[in-house]
């Protein structure tokens, strides 16, 4: 049986991060990017750090720009991602998401983990802050705490996966999420999002953005 969707492409695009992550993307790529992201209404785009000042002029107020810190490995000092994050919103960035330090969360330092996002966030202010906590490398207990110090470090999002380790979102870990964040903290998802089902699927289930490149490909495709 297929599934009906609910959700008109319009209200889908408005959740998406429209996302340029590869190693290889050029200036003229996340033009492309910016030009489609502003055409389709999307949330915003997500870039890498080098192109943040390049884009935010090209863009001006017409879009909000999202970049990555720590990415995609998250075992930079703090001082380092710090660095980073300033760097990043002095050169126009709207939004920050960071890649937790996964080897602190194994080694059972989520005091550590707590700090440092409250640092970050402390330096973002009004600006959203997205926690990266990489689902597909935690146990089950690691992602309830994380979902309990994300929400006590004051950080706006919780977010699924960089998209870069061995796996992406998936319904159950974005599940859990909803059941185990504070009130004020929201739910990203990323990694291997391919179809609007699952994009709609993703948002039922309490998802308030999408970090995808694929969802505007599919639309334009239609289109």
């Amino acid at each position: 049986m297929s599934h009906e969707r609910k959700l008109t492409n319009e209200e889908i695009l408005s959740k998406v991060d429209h996302t340029l992550l590869t190693q290889t993307a050029t200036m003229d790529e996340i033009k492309a990017l910016c030009d489609d992201a502003i055409k389709y209404g999307t949330a915003s785009v997500c870039i890498p750090p080098c192109f943040v000042k390049g884009a935010k002029e090209y863009v001006g107020d017409k879009l909000q720009i999202c970049t990555v810190i720590g990415f995609p490995n998250g075992y930079a000092t703090s001082a380092v991602k710090n660095y980073e994050t300033k760097d990043a919103l002095d050169n126009g960035a709207d939004e920050i998401d960071m890649v937790i330090s996964l080897g602190a969360v194994k080694s059972g330092r989520y005091d550590m983990v707590l700090e440092e996002i409250r640092d970050i966030k402390a330096l973002c202010g009004s600006h959203i802050l997205k926690v990266i906590i990489e689902t597909c490398l935690l146990t089950e207990e690691e992602k309830k705490q994380l979902c309990r110090v994300i929400t006590d470090a004051g950080a706006d999002y919780i977010k699924t996966s960089t998209g870069f380790s061995t796996g992406g979102a998936t319904f159950e870990d974005v599940a859990l999420f909803a059941e185990h964040i504070g009130p004020g903290v929201k739910i990203k998802a990323a990694g291997g999002i391919s179809s609007m089902e699952d994009a709609e699927k993703f948002i039922e289930l309490g998802v308030d953005r999408l970090g995808t490149s694929r969802i505007v490909k599919i639309v334009k495709a239609e289109g």
